[in-house]
């Protein structure tokens, strides 16, 4: 951990980058990089990109909790639309051509793609079309509207899935304490946060 603080930081010293950051650490391993970073007076990551969506929270939501409120931690998310399950795509089975044909996307078939999620995707569709909506931009509106989520990698392969990510922003501000509260009751996988 002391060697790639180090190189970070004088990555850094050079000019070379701006800022460095964490891919798919654990809060352990982060904790550690910023004491290391703080003993030596160095510059700490500024960011961790975890996995994070309806389907995935845990990590985001209670794993780093304690680093985003003591260090300011920001985060870069992937997968937002859990592998193009809550686009609702999948709802009727496996298109021909789309990712979850592929044989290395067999993980994600069996985590992600299960009987229980495509149920909760089609009743979340209801929420989405009440708000007007699409249901990949009310998930993406989910993840932003969490204060700990800094930037959103949406996993665009087409300009059109593009265009209309960007429309999440729109979203936005639709998602009231009422709305989360019907979505939650939706996705019942709340993950419980210690009392510390």
């Amino acid at each position: 951990m002391e060697e790639t603080v180090w190189a970070m930081n004088h990555l850094i010293q050079q000019g070379k980058v701006l800022y460095w950051g964490t891919s798919e650490w654990s809060a352990q391993e982060v904790q550690e990089a910023i004491m290391v970073a703080r003993m030596n007076h160095l510059i700490p990551p500024s960011m961790e990109q975890p996995q994070y969506s309806m389907l995935v929270r845990q990590k985001v939501e209670v794993d780093f909790f304690k680093i985003f409120r003591d260090y300011g931690l920001g985060t870069t998310i992937w997968s937002p639309l859990g592998s193009g399950v809550l686009t609702g795509k999948y709802n009727k089975g496996i298109p021909d051509g789309s990712r979850l044909t592929l044989a290395d996307m067999q993980w994600i078939r069996e985590k992600l793609l299960t009987d229980e999620n495509v149920a909760k995707v089609i009743r979340m569709e209801k929420i989405a079309a009440d708000l007007n909506v699409s249901m990949a931009n009310l998930a993406l509106a989910w993840c932003l509207k969490n204060p700990n989520v800094s930037t959103v990698i949406t996993g665009a392969t087409k300009l059109s899935q593009l265009k209309e990510n960007l429309k999440a922003m729109d979203a936005l501000p639709l998602l009231t304490d009422e709305v989360i509260d019907a979505i939650e009751l939706i996705l019942d996988n709340k993950p419980v946060r210690p009392t510390f």
